[in-house]
């Protein structure tokens, strides 16, 4: 009967050690769990393991030891490592991804996705890892090197199984606006990954048909600077570069070397331009002027149409391209009074009104752009495109610690799926590994089948599934780990969407994306009915030491398990969350550690000192003070739900109850009513701080009298009668500058306020020799009197 909330962390991978940043992830997602618990929510709360991919096969490599016990070590280690910090997790849900029971739903879903042509396989570019033997997405190249084995990267064409992720881009980017609980720059991350554009895509007539190629395509967002265009370039794999090759070595041998260097979109800018002249030339559309063929590395052929309209006056990489190579530089729009720019020296990028450009001179660069494409419609040689920057999916990876693909090569039927029935394709464990290479392709009692439509002697897929794949999806399978004979079930329908995602802003682009991807194909499958996987999203910052974010490499870690043993799982805890907003990178401090535990510490004192038997006091009703105490405990009571609630501000929260506790004290209860509002201040500190420090908080918990777990509680309620103050703490300015605070009776009517701040002895030696022109009054906050002198 009660309102579900799904709480999850990024699961991690099984690395052997929690490091900091764990720590506080986990840390943060386990508070919001308990908080929401102690609001009366059905809370899903699970914990699982991105146990494939490539560092396990590295590691066992170095041990000697296969990827699949390294993975279970390290999987024992690091439960008993979160379980010291007291995480809530349902451990019943467990999940690890290199477990067959979890990946035979995965390859399940590929042959549905296989079914509705969103998998497909063809030749495609790659970057290619020479020391870690595998293909390496854009973003684990760093400087044009593998991000683990710090191998020069190649260019490759090998044939690949794609996810047709583009089916769905229209969708991924217009959903963006619905998710109003993400950070706006994560948002806008994916908007521009996915990077809609509105074009026209042109056919540049070859001059000389050259292998039954006769047009170069080209896609451009400007074509009002058509007639800028002074040469074309295309990449080192278009087909027409490939063409021009075959009877020129020396360009053939150019077209090797591009090949062996990996470029990226991201290094285009500060990129040397280099290229070579194809000797094949083009017809202007519009012209009819021969334009020549060039080949340059700083197009790529897995964005556009791998080929660029070059407009050296109104691009920067053209401009210095041209440069480079004594191109001709033509400028066709007016840089709109700029008597400073020479075409010569400088691209001009922005708009105006075009020149140079025959019947469109004078035209703004709107106009053009519906004129021109008109004029090349009707000659048949352009039309209107749509152009994303997104891509589909690639998921092949020829490595062995992954989930296999469940396809059968035959050479009478070609690529064949896997028979459901015969689900999972297990992949072989007893493994050990003798280089980077994939042991799959040697192993004939994993290779050698039998083709499921001709039974001729047929070979299994070698090559498994990029480590995305398995994080996709896990989060809806959390719901109903112990579902085996569907992928999900309706429990996967009734927690979803994730109501709080927490994890590290470095995986903001590629898991969300490919994870909201899957959540719609799930929902066009039936298995779920909203629209997105992720209701709020928090991306925690790094944790950082000495400026830099600790690594094993920089030497900078902390090991939060000596922490633990020195001063308490609580501790840690209580010391992640205060440092930074969790948004925030947090810096690491030895002394904010030794804060936290004072601050228990003296919890834990207030609640012994309370619960003595030689704190016995006189019977009586509770004081003034003691009203204030109780105010400031009911006060702090909301503001710690505000904080845990909408605005995510654990530091503030527990800034808030150190202060309460500071007031506690301070305050010495005389009669029986003062130690029934230090009962109850006590019993709401140690509520309010339970999902931070849930292991202290249980003890004072029971020592306070109360029974049961206290995570198990009901959170308050405030007491709307104490929060109403008797009086009112006033701050009083002269011409804007605070001179002092009064506190005031709450009753007083307007001119009785004033007579009261008037009858102050200090605010009567400031109005001395002042004319008292004016008062502004802030209700119930601020008192301002405008004076001169007279």
């Amino acid at each position: 009967p009660r309102e579900k909330f799904y709480c999850l962390s990024m699961f991690p991978y099984p690395s052997g050690k929690l490091h900091m940043g764990h720590v506080r992830n986990y840390t943060i997602s386990d508070a919001i769990a308990r908080f929401k618990r102690l609001l009366g929510y059905h809370v899903l709360h699970p914990m699982g393991w991105d146990a494939f991919g490539l560092p396990a096969e590295n590691a066992a490599l170095a041990h000697g030891v296969s990827p699949a016990e390294w993975t279970e070590k390290n999987i024992a280690h690091m439960r008993v490592q979160l379980d010291a910090l007291g995480y809530c997790y349902d451990w019943r849900r467990e999940i690890n991804t290199s477990k067959p029971e979890y990946y035979r739903w995965e390859q399940w879903l590929f042959l549905q996705m296989l079914k509705r042509g969103l998998v497909y396989k063809k030749n495609s570019v790659v970057n290619w890892d020479p020391v870690d033997q595998t293909v390496l997405a854009n973003e684990q190249v760093i400087d044009g090197r593998g991000w683990r084995s710090g191998a020069l990267v190649e260019r490759r064409e090998i044939p690949q199984w794609f996810f047709k992720i583009t089916d769905y881009a229209d969708e991924l980017l217009s959903d963006l606006d619905t998710l109003t609980g993400w950070p706006e720059a994560v948002r806008t991350m994916q908007r521009n990954w996915i990077g809609r554009s509105e074009g026209v895509q042109l056919d540049f007539s070859l001059t000389q048909p050259i292998h039954s190629l006769s047009n170069c395509t080209v896609y451009t967002t400007r074509v009002d600077t058509l007639m800028g265009v002074t040469f074309l370039v295309v990449a080192a794999e278009h087909p027409i570069a490939e063409a021009a090759a075959q009877n020129n070595p020396a360009l053939a041998n150019f077209l090797v070397q591009c090949k062996q260097t990996a470029v990226f979109e991201a290094e285009l800018a500060t990129l040397e331009k280099v290229g070579m002249d194809t000797g094949l030339t083009v017809t202007h559309p519009i012209t009819g002027q021969p334009i020549s063929v060039w080949v340059a590395n700083y197009v790529l052929m897995n964005y556009g149409t791998g080929a660029v309209m070059a407009v050296p006056a109104h691009d920067e990489r053209d401009h210095e391209f041209a440069r480079r190579y004594a191109l001709p530089i033509r400028p066709v729009i007016d840089a709109e009074g700029d008597t400073q720019w020479d075409y010569l020296k400088q691209a001009y990028t922005g708009t105006g009104k075009l020149i140079n450009s025959t019947t469109w001179d004078g035209q703004s660069a709107e106009q053009a752009k519906a004129s021109i494409l008109a004029h090349l419609a009707q000659q048949g040689c352009a039309k209107a495109h749509t152009q994303l920057r997104l891509r589909d999916w690639g998921v092949s990876r020829q490595r062995y610690w992954g989930t296999p693909i469940p396809m059968i090569r035959c050479a009478q039927c070609g690529d064949v799926p896997v028979p459901e029935d015969q689900l999972p394709v297990v992949l072989p464990r007893d493994v050990q590994l003798k280089s980077p290479h994939s042991p799959l392709p040697t192993r004939a009692d994993f290779v050698n089948v039998t083709c499921p439509q001709c039974n001729q002697p047929a070979q299994r897929e070698t090559d498994t599934f990029d480590t995305f794949v398995e994080s996709s999806w896990y989060f809806l399978r959390f719901a109903c780990t112990d579902q085996n004979k569907a992928i999900l079930d309706e429990r996967a329908n009734y927690f979803a969407p994730v109501d709080h995602y927490i994890g590290g802003v470095e995986h903001a682009v590629l898991h969300l994306l490919y994870a909201r991807f899957f959540h719609k194909v799930l929902r066009d499958l039936g298995f779920v009915s909203c629209d997105e996987p992720f209701k709020r999203l928090l991306t925690q910052g790094m944790v950082l030491k000495g400026g830099t974010k600790m690594s094993k490499s920089k030497g900078n870690t902390v090991d939060p398990e000596a922490l633990i043993e020195e001063f308490g799982a609580d501790t840690v805890r209580l010391c992640m969350m205060f440092a930074a907003p969790p948004e925030q990178s947090l810096e690491w401090s030895d002394s904010g550690v030794e804060g936290a535990h004072r601050f228990l510490k003296r919890i834990w004192k207030q609640v012994e000192d309370h619960c003595s038997p030689a704190g016995a006091v006189k019977l009586g009703e509770a004081r003034e003070e003691a009203r204030v105490l109780r105010r400031e405990a009911h006060q702090t009571l909301v503001k710690v739900r505000d904080d845990y609630e909408r605005r995510l501000t654990f530091n503030t929260a527990i800034a808030a109850c150190m202060t309460l506790s500071n007031s506690l004290s301070r305050f010495t209860p005389e009669t029986e009513g003062d130690r029934a509002v230090v009962q109850e201040t006590l019993t709401l500190l140690t509520l309010i701080l339970s999902p931070i420090a849930p292991h202290i908080t249980q003890v004072l918990w029971e020592r306070l009298g109360h029974s049961g777990l206290v995570m198990n509680e009901t959170w308050p309620e405030p007491d709307q009668a104490a929060l109403i103050s008797d009086t009112v703490e006033w701050i009083i300015q002269i011409n804007g500058k605070k001179r002092l605070e009064l506190s005031l009776p709450a009753e007083l009517d307007d001119a009785a306020l004033r007579a009261e701040v008037m009858a102050n002895t200090r605010i009567q030696g400031y109005l001395e020799g002042q004319l008292l022109l004016k008062w502004i009054i802030v209700p119930n906050k601020i008192i301002n009197l405008v004076v001169r002198s007279t």
